[in-house]
């Protein structure tokens, strides 16, 4: 099912034909902002993608990479963290499952890169939003960010010094 977002871009998969299709996608200014709210972040400069569309049987293939200018939140001073990202993109768009009543579905460590697609359309805007969302770094740290946290009390990973059952287990996987 291809809903509208922020960074919108449908594609007929009529229009994708029986060879590879190559498209440029940049989002303007109104769906940056849609895509900072979305995400939390402090600016989204620019989001840009170049992707090779391909059919295999019933499902599309979406290779490419994206490019972004984007600061995000620090999570201790809550200063802007900048950051470009140039991440590879490997969608396969598969048809979505039609059933009666709830459906549950296996994934696979493979399937992870996977959307659905409705038998006509495919949201390609929306496929590079969902990318941009899983290349953010989740902890973003300004400069600032270690002295503020170690005032606050949090130690450092070298500070943290296991204790219990777990005291050992440091040295037992040091020695394998």
């Amino acid at each position: 099912m291809v809903t509208t977002n922020e960074f919108s871009h449908v594609i007929k998969l009529s229009e994708v034909g029986s060879h590879s299709r190559n498209i440029q996608l940049s989002a303007d200014e109104m769906a940056r902002a849609g895509l900072m709210v979305r995400f939390d972040l402090a600016a989204l400069d620019s989001l840009k993608a170049e992707i090779s569309l391909t059919h295999d049987a019933e499902d599309v293939v979406a290779t490419g990479r994206f490019t972004a200018d984007l600061a995000q939140y620090c999570i201790a001073s809550h200063d802007p963290v900048p950051d470009k990202m140039d991440e590879a993109i490997h969608i396969r768009f598969i048809p979505e499952p039609v059933a009666h009543g709830e459906v549950e579905l296996e994934l696979e460590a493979d399937d992870c890169d996977t959307m659905f697609h409705d038998g006509q359309t495919i949201d390609l805007g929306e496929a590079v939003a969902q990318s941009l969302g899983l290349a953010l770094n989740p902890y973003p740290r300004s400069p600032e960010a270690e002295k503020m946290l170690k005032a606050a009390g949090v130690k450092s990973e070298e500070e943290v010094v296991p204790t219990g059952a777990l005291a050992g287990l440091k040295d037992l996987l040091a020695k394998k």
